[in-house]
């Protein structure tokens, strides 16, 4: 898939081949770092439900449906799941790496734009979440305080 002309409307969603193309890649992801001895400790035994909420999650923030924020609980729940994990650095990378390879695994698109902007967005989200995963008071939090939205 190539990267569309900087004047199309197009967003990383669509880009991405919307629901079902984040989907493949976040279902492809998930079974990795619960088996990741890095990752597992903070992701425990998994849930049935945190891959559609990933997926919704993702897809909000590349620009799709807002049903993260309308459905479950948005930005709150986000802050809910990451607070006391106390998320190490290597942890964080090792999050990245595995999204990564489940994106080239699950034919998300390899166009350089589209990768750049998927990268920066799992950069800055993990940084987020590390901060907010070591905050022992409301103030130590991120500012990002809802979904954020991506773009190219």
């Amino acid at each position: 898939m190539s990267a569309p002309d900087a004047g199309t409307a197009e967003s990383l969603y669509e880009h991405a081949g919307g629901h079902e193309g984040l989907h493949r890649a976040v279902e492809a992801w998930y079974p990795t770092v619960l088996a990741d001895p890095l990752l597992a400790p903070l992701f425990g035994e998994g849930r049935p439900s945190h891959v559609g909420h990933l997926t919704a999650f993702f897809a909000e923030v590349f620009g799709g449906p807002r049903t993260y924020t309308d459905e479950l609980g948005g930005f709150p729940a986000v802050l809910e799941a990451h607070r006391g994990l106390r998320i190490r650095e290597d942890q964080r990378q090792r999050f990245v790496e595995l999204f990564i390879h489940a994106a080239d695994r699950t034919g998300l698109p390899d166009d350089r734009r589209f990768r750049d902007a998927l990268h920066a967005y799992l950069e800055f989200g993990t940084e987020v979440a590390v901060q907010n995963s070591h905050a022992s008071a409301d103030d130590q939090l991120h500012p990002c305080q809802e979904v954020p939205r991506w773009d190219w």
